[in-house]
């Protein structure tokens, strides 16, 4: 399995890198409408670690944001690949989701990418995707998806980002996208809110078929896809003009994705029960949010 591990790490290190230049080309190429006179923002890297028990190495991972663009108000796009043994917690809540082996041996390696963006413009929709690989003695699987998340919605921005993410799909098996889809409308559901966070997407979890070869190239496409459903959109909204009270609706709509992040989202609980950086961990909470 350590061929496929260095696979898959590569690969979302890869799609972190088109990711980074494509969004510091839509700051560059951004000329005219609000902001067009600022900056072009940059992408500020640094390293991270995780934080083992014992001192050992424990892997880590790069964490690019970009604050104060023309384009992207905040703008996170890590990647990481960690290892080692899980927490005492985490590896309780891995043996109840019936990792086989967990309760037995702790030890796991993961790799991901994971990707929030809080847009300047309220026109412009915020957007959420990652993608990963966990293994375990036991067990290896995939997990991911992207979802859009506007506070002023456009229903042929909704079909675009659909569209595009099935077109990326119906290779593998024309059921996939109604699968994820539903999967996504489910998962990304604010309870105590009775409402989703935006207008989703795809979201899939131990995806596990028995053949790696086939779920990787199924968690590559739903990679892919993300630039092509998302960027058109940023091209096309960002240009537009916005009001006090378009900017007020965006800030009370971060205040739900920030719910979200931080009661809900699995990823925000592993990766701060398993000693990442903080600071990667909570990357995807917008810079500014209000709450009515």
């Amino acid at each position: 399995m350590q061929d496929e591990k260095s696979r898959a790490a590569s690969w979302f290190r890869q799609l972190r890198d088109d990711i980074v230049a494509a969004f510091e080309g839509l700051e560059d190429s951004h000329d005219n409408g609000p902001m067009a006179d600022a900056a072009p923002g940059r992408f500020d890297v640094s390293e991270t670690k995780r934080a083992s028990d014992d001192g050992s190495d424990a892997g880590g991972g790069l964490m690019s944001v970009m604050r104060g663009g023309r384009v992207f108000e905040k703008v996170g796009v890590n990647v990481s690949e960690v290892y080692g043994s899980l927490g005492v917690q985490a590896q309780k809540a891995m043996a109840a989701r019936g990792v086989p082996g967990m309760e037995d041996d702790p030890r796991f390696w993961a790799s991901g990418i994971s990707l929030v963006a809080h847009m300047q413009n309220p026109h412009v929709p915020a957007v959420h995707m990652n993608t990963r690989m966990f293994w375990t003695p036991g067990a290896w699987w995939f997990g991911g998806g992207s979802d859009l998340n506007p506070c002023i919605e456009y229903d042929e921005d909704t079909a675009h980002f659909h569209a595009t993410q099935k077109a990326h799909l119906d290779p593998h098996g024309t059921d996939h996208y109604p699968h994820l889809k539903k999967w996504a409308d489910e998962y990304f559901y604010i309870p105590h809110r009775h409402r989703a966070r935006g207008v989703g997407g795809i979201f899939m979890d131990d995806q596990n078929s028995g053949d790696w070869e086939a779920d990787f190239a199924l968690t590559q496409d739903i990679g892919r896809a993300f630039l092509k459903a998302y960027v058109p959109l940023v091209e096309k909204r960002r240009g537009q003009n916005w009001s006090d009270a378009d900017k007020e609706t965006q800030l009370v709509h971060r205040g739900l994705y920030a719910e979200y992040n931080l009661v809900y989202d699995r990823g925000t609980k592993f990766g701060l029960a398993t000693g990442h950086d903080a600071d990667a961990v909570l990357m995807s909470l917008p810079p500014v949010a209000k709450w009515t």
